[in-house]
């Protein structure tokens, strides 16, 4: 397979950068796998998991992302994530926390808007803890 170049960046650090063979990308309308010569496109990311391909037989790197951009074009893909960390390093027990948190949030709320917000956060986080199988 011919391969083509991903970095993936976080406020933090870049995370990775170099060449690859795909990459699986959790976009707010659904996943894609990005391969060479994909066509031009521009997403937003869902709190998920990238999976880096580098060679075909090598098992893929995994990243957890929770928001943020990916943008394909002639040059590659870049993926500018809101927060990233290598699955390993999650922290399963500081997402329940956070899932805790989002729902006293939510029964705090009071305005439509503060609902909203407090909603769309919880249901975000709850995607990511489905999307991990915790």
């Amino acid at each position: 397979m011919t391969t083509f170049h991903f970095e993936l960046v976080s406020p933090e650090k870049l995370l990775f950068s170099g060449e690859v063979e795909s990459v699986v990308v959790p976009g707010v309308d659904g996943q894609f796998t990005v391969l060479k010569d994909h066509a031009p496109v521009m997403s937003l990311l869902k709190a998920g998991i990238v999976e880096i391909f580098a060679t075909v037989n090598r098992a893929p790197e995994r990243l957890v992302v929770r928001g943020g951009f990916a943008d394909v074009a002639a040059s590659g893909l870049t993926l500018l994530a809101d927060q990233a960390v290598p699955f390993e390093q999650f922290d399963t027990m500081q997402l329940a926390q956070d899932i805790k948190n989002a729902e006293e949030d939510l029964a705090d709320a009071r305005t439509d808007e503060a609902i909203k917000i407090a909603s769309e956060k919880l249901d975000q986080l709850n995607e990511l803890k489905l999307s991990l199988g915790a």
